[in-house]
């Protein structure tokens, strides 16, 4: 049979028949000098009807798909449904820092004190400790260097200031008097320090405020003289409640039959508190030159504050807003 035509883009020719008795094997020198032709061999066309082996490696169908469309082959991965599995990162929790376990730990000891009014020597003592350990870790050791720090509203939680004992006791008289809050506002820019107490009873609410100035003495010290006392406008409480009974000496008074008489006195009552809370605060100057005192911030970040002042008394202050105060 003849051969195949140059134009045929095949490799292999079609072989002519042979006779049985004209087929031979192979001599071994023959089968050693043939070079053998490996199944995956790339060719390329040299000429009509003669092909070369490439001289570039064969790429494999999936790689050269990636190069194609020039995608990089990822490494290290697993493949899950077409696409490389990346670890999924775990939540890293991070441990409470030192001053925060303290700073906790003293919320809780302060926990139904009444701000240290209710405080047992047992709670002081343990109170003190924690104080004296937040103290030696103060994050701010020159806190009038920080006055904007200083800056805001801060709550009273405790205190050891005896002279403010018998009015925290007036909380013993509920329902009909509480004392709501206790707070200091401090102004670094025009260097002024307001305390206020704000007072709740079954009709009306009040406050008792002083003004006063203060004098950076020391990177820890300021001195403060006050200018004035102002007693807050009666505002009259949005709903008012009558305890069922009261307890006076010991003993629990039942109020239910005085309903309809104290009803009546509490609508000319609230009438007179309605007529004062149209007038302004009271204020009263403070002329004398000894109403002074001295403060000394011994911890301070920005939602606690530490602070000494005479008689070695302490107070434990929360910036207003603070998740402390939760």
């Amino acid at each position: 049979m003849a051969g195949v035509s140059p134009l045929n883009p095949f490799t292999c020719k079609t072989p002519s028949p042979t006779p049985l008795h004209r087929q031979s094997k192979p001599s071994l020198t023959h089968a050693l000098s043939t070079p053998s032709r490996k199944p995956n061999q790339d060719h390329r066309i040299t000429g009509f009807g003669q092909y070369e082996p490439s001289r570039f490696p064969v790429v494999p169908k999936a790689r050269a798909l990636d190069d194609e469309w020039g995608e990089p082959e990822e490494e290290g991965g697993q493949e899950t449904g077409g696409g490389v599995a990346t670890a999924v990162e775990e939540e890293v929790q991070v441990e409470p820092s030192e001053v925060e376990k303290l700073k906790r730990g003293l919320i809780d000891a302060l926990y139904g004190t009444d701000r240290g009014l209710k405080a047992s020597s047992e709670t002081r003592a343990e109170i003190v400790e924690l104080i004296t350990r937040l103290e030696a870790m103060n994050p701010t050791p020159a806190p009038t260097d920080a006055l904007p720090l200083l800056n805001g509203k801060w709550i009273l939680a405790y205190t050891s200031f005896s002279e403010l004992f018998p009015l925290l006791a007036t909380g013993n008289l509920r329902p009909l008097v509480k004392v709501e809050e206790i707070s200091q506002i401090i102004d670094s820019e025009n260097f002024t320090v307001q305390n206020s107490v704000q007072f709740s009873g079954p009709l009306a609410t009040t406050s008792l405020t002083t003004n006063a100035k203060f004098e950076v003495r020391s990177p820890k010290r300021v001195q403060i003289k006050f200018e004035e006392g102002i007693i807050g406008t009666p505002q009259l409480t949005d709903s008012i409640v009558i305890p069922e009974n009261v307890k006076f000496f010991g003993q629990n008074i039942d109020l239910s039959p005085f309903k309809g008489l104290i009803t009546s006195i509490q609508d000319a009552a609230s009438s007179v508190v309605k007529t004062i809370s149209g007038q302004p605060p009271l204020k009263i100057p403070i002329t004398n030159s000894n109403a002074q005192s001295w403060l000394l911030t011994t911890y301070l970040d920005e939602d606690l504050r530490i602070s000494r002042g005479d008689g070695s008394s302490v107070f434990v202050l929360i910036k207003e807003g603070s998740s402390l105060l939760n």
